[in-house]
């Protein structure tokens, strides 16, 4: 992340002091936070700054030009790091009965786990994957904009909150229970990579997956940032494939992105 100073090009939109914060986190740190409903995102800022005694969010934005350390604390305080294994059971369990069997008649699943945070929704997937089509080959990739959540989803170490809904069957397969919380496996481990990525302004490549997560992310964009990001990933999946969505969303017009829905929260590509 840069640390220069923003530029006097701020000047054109002070009056509108959260406007001209964007502008200059835009610049330090490539997050565009106009793609994110206002309301919630500024009053989270707003509060974040205030607690770091600069109330003015101009002072706030002088203040991660140039302390790194903020700069991350900041990231981590706006983006939405919430996850869980398993997390909506009944999702899985539907995707294992029903998608990925027909998923892995070509002999192989690639899946994309968009926005997974620190790993939960990734090793799910490649758990859930690997057993219900164990002669496949697989191979998972985990993305998210926060790189210490992706140092973190790389160790794949998870706390007993993270594993409340883990089924026991994959609890006794995928997990070693220590002192100090719930490792995965190696074999888990190696089916899945982890990348940084902005699903902002990412260019993924076309019909490149099987399968795409993208759960409890875009509940937090605006309306034209929503609909976006659904294209890109639709563009993302090869024909018959399948992208699943969280449990309070859904695709809105879902047949202009060639999504049909195949079950609750999934879509599947024509």
């Amino acid at each position: 992340m840069g640390t220069a100073a923003p530029t006097t090009d701020l000047d054109s939109v002070t009056d509108d002091d959260y406007a001209a914060f964007c502008v200059g986190v835009r610049r330090l740190c490539r997050l565009d936070l106009t793609s994110y409903r206002r309301g919630q995102m500024e009053r989270r800022i707003r509060s974040h700054a205030q607690a770091c005694g600069k109330p003015a969010l101009l002072d706030y934005l002088a203040l991660l030009a140039h302390d790194e350390a903020e700069v991350e604390r900041f990231v981590d305080r706006v983006t939405i790091n919430v996850s869980q294994l398993w997390r909506n059971p009944l999702q899985w369990q539907t995707l294992a009965e029903t998608a990925i069997p027909l998923i892995a008649c070509g002999g192989r699943i690639r899946a994309w786990s968009a926005g997974c945070s620190y790993g939960a929704e990734a090793y799910t997937l490649a758990a859930v994957c690997r057993q219900a089509a164990p002669a496949a080959r697989l191979a998972v990739r985990g993305s998210d904009i926060d790189e210490r959540m992706l140092a973190r989803a790389r160790i794949g170490h998870f706390s007993d909150a993270d594993m409340r809904t883990v089924p026991p069957p994959a609890r006794a397969r995928w997990f070693q229970h220590g002192p100090s919380g719930w490792q995965v496996t190696p074999e888990l481990v190696e089916l899945v990579r982890f990348e940084a990525e902005d699903l902002l302004s990412c260019r993924p490549p076309r019909e490149a997956y099987d399968l795409i997560t993208c759960r409890n992310t875009v509940i937090y964009l605006t309306d034209q940032s929503r609909g976006e990001l659904h294209r890109k990933l639709a563009a993302a999946l090869r024909p018959g494939g399948y992208l699943m969505v969280g449990a309070t969303e859904r695709i809105v017009s879902a047949e202009i992105y060639g999504l049909e829905q195949a079950h609750p929260f999934t879509y599947r590509k024509a």
